[in-house]
């Protein structure tokens, strides 16, 4: 059983990685720590600044915007310069980012923080667009996806305690909202440590860079045609359906919080009784839920079943076909929106329903990520840049959420609904349409 676990991360030659992947898992709660920071920070601009719902959606536009606008020339810098010098410009971009929260908080200008949330997602561009392919090659091809899906289960402890890093230093547990950002630098210095140490280790750190294996068929002279990316429909494709779930995904986590205080019942006084016995005070309040309740619940609820999904999700990849598991998971969260967009009418059922479909994400980023690049050689790289590009959907899909759910946040989800639709369909779709692309591998079993 452990030279079967060993088994997924010793390449062709022999040689072993996983130590190697345990570091890139380190980056992986980075980034899913620093994502799940901002979705406490959505809430919280809302009562700081007094900004609608679709203003207070400009914290994931210039997060995700700097993902597109950073991808390519991040990409184009793990060609030139390796994975190393990729991965340790990241991290230092993000340490940088989050120094500078402090001044930021000094200027205290809603304006002033999207310029940092910004450098911090250069930082994170970086690393998403070396981390995710890399741990695709850290091993047999045939485990790509349940390795990309484990690394990703790291993700998901990050996002966990990321809203409640912020909620508990910002975030009101009182019906009376926080409007101050003057303690909005403490979490951002305990991130900058942290990602400081990982840094360092990078440095010292084994990181080889190994090149993916290029399934194209080989012509009759022996030779591999290297296509343009964009005559690979199941890439192509991929980069819409990630478009799509990134759109979804961030409009839910952003507004979460916002649908639990408008759409949950009062709290029944002997359930609300036992909360207050186990929890700190200050997430429930006359028998509602405060902000800082809601992130509790979020991080606690909806982010602890994203990484159950993760870890799950990716023992099941192991041994299903990873395509059809996608369109089976896009599939239940299309019901689970159709319970939510219910609102109030379905009471505890729709807050229950939203934090379900936190498990039925939990797979689909990193497992459209690796049918996108399948089968791709020497082109992974630049096309896991594009792959990144199409996080845009993270900076676009809250914007929509925001504006249609303005007066009522359950319409709101009628945005999410649609992307896991377009999702389902690739899923469902996706060996059509990697075979067409010329891949040796016909019968699409990945």
């Amino acid at each position: 059983m452990r030279k079967k676990v060993l088994d997924m991360f010793r390449t062709g030659d022999g040689k072993l990685h996983l130590l190697t992947f345990l570091l890139v898992c380190g980056i992986f709660v980075c980034t899913g720590l620093c994502n799940g920071m901002i979705d406490s920070l959505n809430k919280h601009f809302q009562n700081s600044f007094a900004v609608s719902k679709a203003k207070s959606a400009f914290v994931q536009f210039f997060w995700y915007i700097a993902y597109f606008l950073l991808a390519l020339p991040s990409g184009w810098y793990a060609r030139r310069f390796g994975y190393k010098a990729g991965i340790i410009t990241g991290l230092g971009l993000v340490v940088f980012g989050s120094l500078i929260v402090y001044p930021a908080a000094a200027i205290n200008t809603f304006w002033a923080f999207m310029v940092v949330l910004f450098i911090i997602a250069t930082g994170l561009t970086f690393l998403e667009a070396i981390a995710n392919p890399y741990a695709t090659v850290l091993g047999p091809p045939d485990y790509g996806v349940a390795r990309i899906n484990f690394a990703q289960t790291c993700n998901a402890v990050g996002w966990i305690i990321g809203p409640s890093v912020v909620g508990w230093f910002v975030l009101s547990g009182t019906a009376v909202a926080n409007t101050s950002n003057s303690n909005l630098y403490i979490p951002y210095l305990i991130v900058a440590a942290c990602v400081g140490l990982l840094a360092l280790t990078f440095c010292f750190a084994p990181v080889p860079d190994l090149q993916p294996k290029d399934e194209s068929i080989a012509s009759a002279d022996g030779q591999t045609s290297q296509r343009s990316l964009f005559t690979e429909w199941h890439f192509v494709l991929a980069i819409a359906a990630q478009f799509l779930y990134t759109a979804g995904q961030t409009g839910i986590f952003s507004f979460f919080i916002n649908y639990v205080k408008e759409c949950s019942p009062l709290i029944p006084q002997t359930f609300a009784g036992v909360v207050a016995d186990h929890f700190p005070d200050g997430i429930i309040m006359d028998g509602r839920i405060t902000d800082k309740g809601a992130a509790t619940l979020l991080s606690l609820g909806g982010f602890s079943l994203f990484l159950l999904g993760r870890f799950i999700g990716s023992l099941i990849l192991r041994v299903a076909k990873s395509h059809i598991t996608l369109g089976i998971y896009a599939s239940i969260n299309v019901l689970l929106m159709i319970v939510i967009v219910g609102g109030k009418g379905n009471g505890w059922l729709a807050v229950g329903a939203l934090l379900l479909s936190f498990f039925f994400m939990s797979i689909m980023y990193p497992t459209i990520f690796a049918l996108g690049i399948r089968g791709l050689g020497a082109r992974t790289k630049l096309a896991a840049s594009f792959m990144v590009m199409a996080i845009l959907g993270g900076a676009l899909g809250p914007l929509i959420m925001g504006m249609m759910g303005e007066r009522h946040m359950f319409a709101g989800f009628l945005m999410p609904l649609i992307c896991f639709v377009g999702i389902m369909f690739y899923g469902f779709i996706w060996p059509r349409f990697y075979c067409r692309a010329g891949n040796s591998n016909k019968d699409g079993d990945v």
